[in-house]
């Protein structure tokens, strides 16, 4: 049986209708670019060639690089749609985002027009914002955490 305080913690949140705001379009974003890595979908280019360009820029080994940042992204981001398991999805996210902004985007400066790093920054903040929040109303994480207090 889960500790109830640490369910609290885990699935808890006062951030209301907000946060729905912020998950749903942030996950699905998250999601059709893990999506492109891990899949070639929306015009991506899949593990392989995701992870031959990670190891090109010096994120080796490559293929499991494409792995992780895309599985992070890709099930994060469903996982924020669903609001479910909100906090760990979101962490998992933000990391995810930091290392595309130190790793890949931080030499260009900060415009996309130049790949730079402020689409990142902004899922980042976005995403980092969810870890701290929560997931809000209409979420499963707020389904779990009533199963679990009435226990």
């Amino acid at each position: 049986m889960m500790n109830t305080t640490f369910a609290k913690t885990l699935f808890g949140s006062g951030a209301g209708y907000a946060a729905l705001v912020l998950r749903v379009p942030v996950g699905l974003i998250l999601a059709a670019h893990g999506a492109q890595k891990l899949f070639g979908w929306f015009g991506g280019y899949g593990l392989e060639g995701t992870g031959q360009w990670m190891a090109s820029i010096g994120l080796a080994p490559g293929y499991l690089m494409a792995l992780l940042a895309g599985s992070a992204e890709f099930f994060g981001g469903l996982a924020l749609v669903a609001g479910l398991l909100t906090r760990p999805a979101a962490l998992v996210s933000a990391f995810t985002m930091l290392v595309a902004i130190l790793g890949v985007h931080a030499g260009n400066g900060l415009f996309m027009a130049n790949n730079g790093y402020e689409y990142a920054l902004a899922l980042f903040a976005a995403t980092l914002a969810l870890a701290i929040q929560g997931a809000g109303r209409l979420a499963l994480d707020s389904l779990l955490l009533a199963r679990i207090d009435r226990r």
